[in-house]
């Protein structure tokens, strides 16, 4: 094992020192927070798929390969379509509103009321997400070093912890690149050849396995269909996909960029499940089907291979950690923090003591989440309910609102805030009734919150025409108004002052 465990080590040691580097180049919030808005298409689209592709993508959805088959595929399947979705027909005016968070859009689009309650629900979501990224190095580096469950995950946390500290979304941007590029060669141009040919290949596989195991359809409708409520519509609103959105030079790079990203994570799904299937062949008996990834990386690769597929799993899962990690510590200062303290955030963004601050407490607030974070890890056990806890609260709560807020003019802040405390309320009572990993919750929760977003949205007074003109020209682009840092338009001498008020918050 000392050559893996030195191409371990290497890969490390290099997240470290471009976490050092992007320290050098955060030197304003835009910088920290989306890399100054500046990637291009090649970059977006490594980094986009980087974080989407976790280890529930990469060891889960071998696992699920191990244990349906080929259509196993359908989780990782579901999340590519969410992000084609994204990309195709919400990305690009989602960069061109050029804010830092969901619940700043939301404000935008509804006059300033919707921020701090929907900034509860999506920190939550962020924090579960971050914890079960954490939890999965529990796997990985039990196979490379022997050590327990806490030590492994205090050891995979802290790195990340530390480089996304030192240079935000910089250094996350730049290991992810890293990350892509790992997982590519380790997954698609190694792992996955050589499975299928320790198997026999894809003859002595149908040989061997049921005919189920190769219908695309095997997980079952109903099964694909919650995939597709909560992966695919989790994939248009989470907080850790927009904020990568954000980062886009322009919104044709988000679009086309996102697209290029969400057709690799297709692959990625196919891949996944075929790798399962074949150690469904070479290991029919196993105790857990999430051990199968573990398994075949152990007892079928050669050494510096085997090291360089299991870095590309620890890159899946530092990624989605990283990003998840960014997103949550960005939600609790800006949505939460901030508004407690009656902070509208404005500014920033020049080289002054403000923006130093600004980069110096987002820095602490990525810290303090991230050791909750480990914390949190250690003490929770169930990876998938945590999961399903987590998308379960940003879809219940969050989808309609936001995707109205884009696609329905009549839509309402009362009705916004409705719909958010109504279908998150729901969703966890229906956890409560019918079980975590229930279906009902998620569709019972969404059909409430669209139902209240409607009739409350219908019942109450129209949203201001002033905020819904601001709103459309920071849609469009095309606003002649300069804005703040943190994306909010600066003051209209025409406008009202009361509108003014509420449009800010």
């Amino acid at each position: 094992m000392a050559v893996d465990y030195a191409v371990i080590v290497v890969y490390l040691a290099g997240m470290l020192a471009m976490g050092w580097w992007g320290m050098r180049r955060a030197k304003s919030k835009s910088e920290f927070l989306v890399a100054g808005r500046r990637l291009g298409p090649a970059m977006y689209s490594g980094t986009m798929a980087a974080i989407v592709l976790g280890g529930a993508s990469t060891i889960g959805g071998v696992g699920l390969g191990y244990q349906y088959g080929l259509s196993g595929a359908w989780m990782v399947f579901t999340i590519g379509l969410g992000l084609l979705a994204l990309s195709v027909f919400f990305s690009a005016r989602i960069a061109r509103l050029k804010v830092y968070t969901v619940s700043e859009m939301l404000d935008l689009r509804y006059g300033g009321r919707a921020g701090i309650i929907s900034g509860v629900v999506m920190w939550a979501y962020t924090l579960m997400l971050a914890v079960t990224s954490t939890i999965a190095y529990a796997t990985i580096f039990d196979v490379l070093f022997d050590v327990n469950r806490t030590v492994a995950i205090v050891l995979g946390g802290t790195i990340v912890v530390a480089y996304s500290t030192l240079g935000g979304m910089w250094s996350i941007t730049l290991t992810d690149m890293v990350q892509f590029v790992v997982k590519t060669i380790g997954l698609l141009l190694l792992l996955l050849p050589i499975a299928v040919i320790k198997a026999g290949g894809f003859s002595e596989m149908k040989a061997q396995l049921p005919t189920e195991y190769f219908d695309p359809l095997g997980i079952g409708g109903e099964t694909i269909f919650t995939y597709v409520l909560i992966y695919t519509f989790g994939m248009l609103i989470g907080q850790d996909i927009w904020q990568r959105v954000f980062t886009a030079r322009s919104d044709t790079t988000a679009r086309w960029g996102g697209t290029v990203a969400g057709t690799y994570c297709l692959v990625y799904a196919i891949a996944g499940a075929v790798i399962g299937t074949a150690a469904k062949v070479m290991y029919p008996n196993l105790a857990s089907a999430d051990s199968a990834f573990a398994t075949i990386v152990k007892d079928e690769l050669p050494v510096g291979v085997r090291g360089l597929v299991l870095a590309a799993a620890l890159a899946a899962v530092m990624s989605t950690s990283s990003g998840a990690l960014i997103a949550c510590a960005t939600v609790a200062n800006n949505d939460i923090w901030s508004r407690l303290r009656g902070v509208v955030g404005r500014g920033g963004g020049g080289a002054g003591d403000e923006a130093h601050d600004e980069v110096k407490g987002n820095r602490a607030f990525i810290l303090i989440m991230g050791i909750a974070v480990i914390l949190i890890a250690i003490a929770l056990n169930d990876v998938v309910e945590a999961l399903t806890v987590a998308y379960n609260l940003l879809v219940g709560g969050l989808l309609v609102p936001i995707i109205g807020g884009l696609l329905w003019r009549r839509g309402t802040a009362a009705g916004a805030l409705s719909a958010v405390c109504v279908g998150g309320v729901a969703v966890v009572g229906l956890m409560w009734h019918y079980g975590i990993l229930a279906n009902q919750p998620i569709y019972y929760g969404l059909l409430a919150s669209l139902a209240v977003y409607v009739v409350v949205s219908l019942a109450t007074p129209p949203t201001d025409a002033a905020v819904l003109a601001a709103w459309r020209e920071r849609l469009a682009g095309n606003s002649a108004r300069p804005a703040f840092e943190d994306g909010t338009l600066a003051p209209d001498p025409a406008e009202p002052t009361d509108v003014l008020n509420r449009r800010t918050g």
